[in-house]
């Protein structure tokens, strides 16, 4: 089938009439999709993307009518351009075994879900935050579940399943969680494992620092202004007991550390003829 440019002003006035219930217009459409080829089906295709689902049910009677809709041509395409994006590979992977898939539908309750979740998310949060509004939204809202008891169901990997149902498999389920969080801005990342796919969010620096403690990780520095006790240095090796007092104050003084006590009450040093005076 050749293919015909097409006008801005064209491409407005048949959207336009796509939903026109008219037998002629509905012929002079065809006749004239036909005539542009894969120009037509590009169009037709991304209408039947769009957000008007009445205009995107019309879009997808032409492309069947018309022979113009190959959902394994347009997968296999998506996978040999090599430029892979999450929710329409998603999509694309359910209308192999749904032609007539809606894809406006999905995207809507997907941008429903993720509305519902800046609702409760009150800025400034921490990620950790996000998620559990995340994770209200998903598993307690709307209900969202693993499908443990028709796990080899596989209506569990089409992602228009899941959104209808609400069950799935792990990795359908994440796809759906990848998908809202977002949407509601929370920067998560798909992660592959061995037998398993988890949603993670990659650590920063900033993340890094403020998760250490200065009584679990004491510095140098703290030696050195003396907010943590100094334990002395023996000239020579320690022997016998007095190795051994040497090692128990200095468990005690771990002990103490961990616990946030500074400088540790008692704490003297030991030496080889005993305890100092």
């Amino acid at each position: 089938m050749e293919t015909t440019a097409l006008a801005a002003t064209e491409r407005a006035a048949l959207i336009a009439l796509l939903d026109d219930p008219s037998p002629g217009v509905r012929r002079a459409l065809a006749a004239r999709f036909t005539a542009l080829g894969g120009s037509a089906g590009f169009m037709l295709r991304e209408v039947a993307g769009g957000s008007d689902r009445q205009l995107a049910r019309h879009a997808l009677e032409y492309l069947e009518e018309l022979g113009l809709c190959d959902p394994a041509a347009e997968f296999r395409a998506y996978i040999r351009g090599r430029r892979y994006e999450l929710e329409a590979g998603s999509l694309l992977l359910a209308r192999l075994a749904n032609p007539r898939l809606d894809e406006a539908a999905c995207r809507a309750q997907l941008d429903a879900m993720a509305a519902r979740c800046r609702e409760l998310i009150a800025e400034p949060s921490s990620t950790r935050e996000k998620c559990r509004a995340l994770n209200r939204v998903l598993f307690h809202e709307w209900g969202f579940h693993g499908n443990t008891e028709h796990y080899t169901d596989p209506r569990n990997s089409f992602l228009d399943q899941v959104l209808e149902r609400r069950t799935g498999l792990p990795i359908s389920l994440s796809v759906v969680y990848l998908l809202v969080a977002a949407r509601a801005g929370i920067e998560l990342e798909p992660v592959g494992l061995p037998g398993h796919f988890l949603v993670g969010r990659r650590a920063r620096r900033s993340d890094r620092a403020a998760r250490r403690s200065p009584t679990l990780r004491p510095r140098a520095d703290q030696h050195r202004r003396g907010a943590l006790p100094q334990l002395p240095q023996p000239r020579a090796p320690l022997r016998g007991r007095a190795r051994c007092r040497a090692g128990a104050a200095l468990h005690g003084a771990r002990r103490r550390v961990r616990g946030g006590a500074f400088p540790p009450a008692g704490l003297r040093p030991e030496t080889r003829r005993g305890r100092a005076r």
